[in-house]
């Protein structure tokens, strides 16, 4: 492992984040979470770097042996795969009211958890630096529309956060869900 140095803390690459940047890294994702229960599209793209990388991969169920094929690969299908530009062309069209499928939109609860926080290691991956943190979490979205759809989406979000003009901004995000089959009629919710 290598180390630097953050103001006065020293950060060892690859190492867990000190509890500062932990309690940072959790008050980050609260807000962002109250962002997108309010519907504050574009001020939670704010919190995406300019490079971001945004993809939900499929899965199917698998027999033991298999597992490792349970979630499909890049390049096959996945329910997103954006980038910044993507994400804010989607709200966009969300305002303009031409997404019937959020018209009248959701309502939703994000409820984040179990958030582990890492510095990036940059042998492991160069194209990120020590200051960047990979940060893992548990996430439940609560999802209501009309009087009488109901959806529940659980899973996890793997991340990288980039530090940017002294804040955090998200690089990368991975999410899984926990089901294969969604129940929803649609999927316009972000995570």
């Amino acid at each position: 492992m290598s180390t630097s140095t953050e103001g006065s803390s020293v950060i060892l690459a690859g190492g867990r984040a000190d509890r500062d940047v932990h309690f940072e890294v959790a008050q980050f994702y609260y807000e962002e979470a109250e962002l997108l229960d309010e519907g504050r599209y574009t001020d939670w793209l704010d919190l995406l770097d300019d490079d971001l990388d945004y993809w939900m991969p499929t899965r199917t169920n698998r027999l033991r042996r298999q597992q490792a094929l349970s979630v499909a690969a890049r390049g096959e299908a996945a329910f997103y795969d954006e980038t910044k530009e993507s994400l804010a062309w989607r709200i966009r069209r969300f305002d303009s009211g031409m997404a019937w499928a959020e018209d009248p939109p959701s309502r939703t609860r994000h409820l984040v958890t179990n958030i582990v926080a890492h510095h990036v290691n940059p042998a492991e991956r160069p194209e990120f630096c020590a200051d960047d943190l990979v940060v893992r979490a548990a996430f439940l979205v609560y999802r209501n529309r009309l009087e009488r759809e109901e959806n529940v989406f659980a899973g996890r979000r793997t991340d990288i956060l980039r530090r940017r003009d002294g804040t955090l901004r998200v690089a990368r995000r991975a999410i899984l869900l926990d089901q294969n089959v969604l129940q929803a009629k649609n999927i316009s919710t972000f995570f």
